[in-house]
């Protein structure tokens, strides 16, 4: 799914509510009836709306719950509920491409993307700004760690949307299919998720001339994957145990270079 209001709060924990989404709309509510009745304190208004007056103080004050502040930062980028058809959600399902094949999203839901031979940290670092966000690089100095990419802004938030859109949180082993908004983006956008991911995960044999794309993910997913590259090129793409099989052909159809 694109992100939501109430996707995106979910992706939050609280002691208070089971569902933050509740929280969400309790806040809301109190917002909504203060503005109406400015002059009731905490207690009044905490009784009209059958809340806690210590829960309700904090909201008054102008404090405010993780998950609206998410939601609020996540429209102000334009990340919810997007155009099906717009440049955001062109530009996020293209992130989830570098995510899925060359990064993660840390259990504290910041994304990170490595970059490689064939993969620019140019690229990697226009994906992000295409969202709206600013990019640092950790790693760049070592020998013995990968160059990783990563939002200084509005990190967590964008992580929790890309966890809505099916990138999973911390491993990806477990991955059993392509998210669904792969398959709902235009076809130049799903395109582009292949172009991005097979530079990320393309792997070239001694002696061969084809690609092979090795995942460590149960046999649906490499369907799913297989299913999505032979439907955005013209040449021939094999699968089987544990990896496709690109060919030399297909490869510089995707504009992938030794």
């Amino acid at each position: 799914m694109y992100p939501t209001p109430q996707a995106l709060a979910r992706t939050y924990s609280d002691r208070e509510y089971l569902d933050p989404w509740e929280k969400v709309l309790d806040y809301r509510r109190v917002q909504e009836y203060a503005a109406d009745h400015p002059n009731h304190g905490r207690t009044r208004v905490g009784n009209a709306l059958n809340l806690p007056p210590s829960r309700v103080r904090g909201w008054l004050n102008g404090g405010m719950p993780d998950p609206v502040r998410g939601i609020q930062t996540a429209i102000d980028h334009g990340w919810l509920d997007p155009d099906p058809k717009g440049d955001v959600v062109a530009a996020l399902v293209e992130l989830l491409a570098h995510v899925l094949a060359g990064g993660s999203v840390s259990e504290l839901f910041v994304p990170a993307v490595t970059s490689g031979r064939r993969m620019d940290p140019t690229v990697i670092s226009e994906a992000f700004q295409s969202v709206g966000v600013d990019v640092r690089t950790r790693h760049s100095d070592s020998d013995s760690r990968a160059t990783e990419l990563y939002p200084t802004t509005d990190s967590s938030v964008l992580g929790r949307c890309l966890v809505v859109m099916g990138a999973p949180k911390g491993s990806k082993t477990e991955l059993s299919a392509l998210p669904a908004v792969v398959w709902e983006s235009s076809t130049a956008t799903r395109r582009q998720f292949v172009e991005i991911y097979v530079a990320h995960r393309g792997a070239y044999l001694e002696g061969k001339a084809t690609t092979r794309i090795q995942e460590e993910r149960p046999d649906s997913y490499l369907e799913d994957l297989h299913r999505l590259i032979t439907e955005s090129v013209d040449g021939e793409v094999s699968i089987g145990p544990s990896g496709l099989t690109i060919s030399a052909d297909t490869a510089r159809e995707l504009r992938i270079e030794k």
